[in-house]
Order: structure tokens, then C-alpha cells, then sequence
């Protein structure tokens, strides 16, 4: 597959938390880096995207009594997963991985979402109301972006949320399947089944770095 002046890459949430040792580890998360850190040098255009939570984020079980981390709640903006507290505001956690370095290094925009403590935020285009954007649609319009690949963290939840999102917003939406990690078989399952009605493409990163 042929990169284009039109193309972007989307790192996801390549942070610390997210990472083992992190406080919301995903398996296998800091061995993508350097594949991110090869893909990254291919694209002219990079953003990256950063969880950014304070510590009374609605989405952490610790902020609701009796609550267990993987249980869903309802919420004004309807169900809502709980997760440990991870990607505290300022934290090492929050951090980005220092193994993607040289990827941060090339980004134009970090777009950093989750901030509101009222609202969770999965997706790089807008927060869990589905209404709230973080301004990244935007960005990639004024670059003349008309596709975005994305990798990174996690593959059923934040690249997940994010790739469908931008189906929504008019993009074209690639997912490098290897330059991603998932938090459960189910969960990836269920990414997958949506990819295919929405029309997201997956893809290994042999086939942009070959």
C-alpha cells in the first residue's frame, strides 16, 4: 500500500499506563513502539493522541462506592466501562512510553482527550458523549488529510473508537493490526465486526514498510 501526501498516522495513547507496569497495562503494549517508531518515519503527517484524566474522572471505579474496575455503569451519556485510575494529569503514567520518542518527536499536534471529569474519552474525534470533539477532526481537514491510519492503544477501545469515528467524520480509516494491542479477545472481536460494517480497512505494517 502506497502512502499519500493525503495520508496520516494516528498513534493512540502510546503512554506509560497503557504499557506493562502501568496501572491499565495492555499485553504487549511497549513492544510496538519501535514498529510505531518505523511507521512514523514513512508519514508526513503524525499525530498522536494522550488520555488526560484527573483523578475525579467519572470512568475510574475508585470515584463510585462498591464499584469493581471492567463493570459498566449508566451515565448521562449512557453505559460506561470502569477502569482503574490510569493517565492521571501530570503522572508518569500519563506519560508518553520512552520508547516512542522519536515518534513524539515528529508529531505535529498531541491531542489530548479525557480531560473532562464528567465524560470518559475513547475516541481521538470526540469524547464518550459522541458530541464533545477534541478539535482533531478539524486539524486533519486544515492538513488536506483524507486518510489516517492508526495504531497504538488499545485496539477494542481508544484505536477502535477513533477509526470508527473517523469513518463518521468522512476519512478514510486503515488499521495496522500489529502496531496495536488489545485488552481482550472479545473486545477485538467485536472491533473487527465493526471495522467490516463500517467499511475500516485492516492492514499489517509489512505492507506500508516492505
Amino acid at each position: 500500500m502506497q502512502i499519500a501526501a493525503t495520508d496520516a498516522l494516528l498513534v493512540i495513547d502510546p503512554q506509560n499506563d497503557f504499557c506493562e507496569g502501568g496501572s491499565l497495562a495492555v499485553a504487549g503494549g511497549a513492544g510496538i513502539m519501535p514498529l510505531i517508531n518505523r511507521l512514523a518515519d514513512r508519514f508526513g503527517r503524525v499525530i498522536l493522541t494522550q488520555d488526560w484524566h484527573t483523578p475525579d474522572q467519572i470512568s475510574f471505579a475508585s470515584n463510585h462506592l462498591g464499584a469493581a474496575p471492567f463493570t459498566e455503569i449508566e451515565v448521562a451519556y449512557g453505559r460506561q466501562m470502569l477502569w482503574p485510575d490510569h493517565c492521571l494529569q501530570g503522572t508518569p503514567g500519563a506519560d508518553f512510553h520512552p520508547d516512542v520518542a522519536p515518534t513524539l518527536r515528529k508529531a505535529l499536534a498531541v491531542i489530548r482527550k479525557g480531560y473532562n471529569p464528567a465524560v470518559d474519552s475513547y475516541s481521538g474525534f470526540f469524547e464518550n458523549d459522541h458530541r464533545t470533539p477534541t478539535g482533531l477532526g478539524g486539524l486533519l481537514r486544515e492538513l488536506g488529510v483524507t486518510r489516517v491510519f492508526l495504531a497504538g492503544l488499545a485496539f477494542d477501545y481508544c484505536v477502535r473508537f477513533t477509526a470508527e469515528d473517523a469513518v463518521r467524520e468522512g476519512f478514510e480509516a486503515v488499521v495496522i493490526s500489529d502496531a496495536s494491542r488489545a485488552i481482550a479477545p472479545q473486545t477485538e472481536a467485536a472491533a473487527r465486526d465493526s471495522f467490516r460494517a463500517l467499511g475500516v480497512v485492516e492492514i499489517e505494517a509489512d505492507s506500508l514498510l516492505g
